[in-house]
């Protein structure tokens, strides 16, 4: 039995979980509304405040999917009642962001400004104070999406092991390098 998978998952007050005919899980909260296409074979049963994914066998494929499929409906209840929320920190001389509505400014030591229009299901806040790293702060009731943008974000320039500049989580962790040793 999948660890994951056969744990219930408890709604909140507020929000109503709803499966349709053809497998698709719809979530209502306060926050939003996400839905997410199931696959056949697994079956989801809404009963008062809790939530139970099952599965008809043990073949790999459902065992997989099991746990994979409680975890996205569980991810979009806590989306949608608290929802999710990650700092991005600038680290580098010259590195700024700005916000303008839906749209992220990045100055990252390129001979260019790097634009990126956000989704509107994502609320952005920018931070800039003096002898600070810039953040950005962002939010959003869909895990994935929101992930998805962090790591579009981080590519622009990832964090280098010497001297640990570019685009890292606040309170991450960088595996630091030792620069050259002196010659003879």
């Amino acid at each position: 039995m999948s660890r994951i998978g056969k744990l219930p998952i408890n709604i909140p007050a507020g929000v109503t979980v709803t499966v349709s005919n053809d497998n698709v899980v719809t979530v209502k909260g306060p926050k939003g509304e996400l839905t997410q296409q199931v696959d056949p074979m697994i079956k989801v049963n809404v009963e008062g405040a809790v939530c139970h994914v099952t599965r008809p066998n043990d073949e790999k494929e459902a065992r997989a999917k099991h746990g994979l499929y409680r975890a996205l409906i569980h991810n979009m209840v806590v989306g949608v009642s608290e929802g999710y929320k990650k700092t991005l920190e600038l680290v580098g001389v010259g590195y700024r962001v700005e916000a303008q509505g839906q749209i992220l400014n990045f100055s990252l030591g390129y001979t260019h400004p790097i634009y990126l229009q956000l989704p509107k299901e994502v609320k952005i806040e920018t931070k800039s104070e003096r002898n600070q790293n810039p953040l950005v702060i962002l939010e959003c009731a869909d895990r994935q999406l929101l992930g998805q943008i962090c790591a579009k974000i981080r590519s622009f320039r990832k964090p280098e092991p010497y001297k640990g500049k570019g685009i890292k989580f606040q309170g991450e962790v960088l595996r630091r390098k030792a620069g050259k040793s002196a010659g003879k």
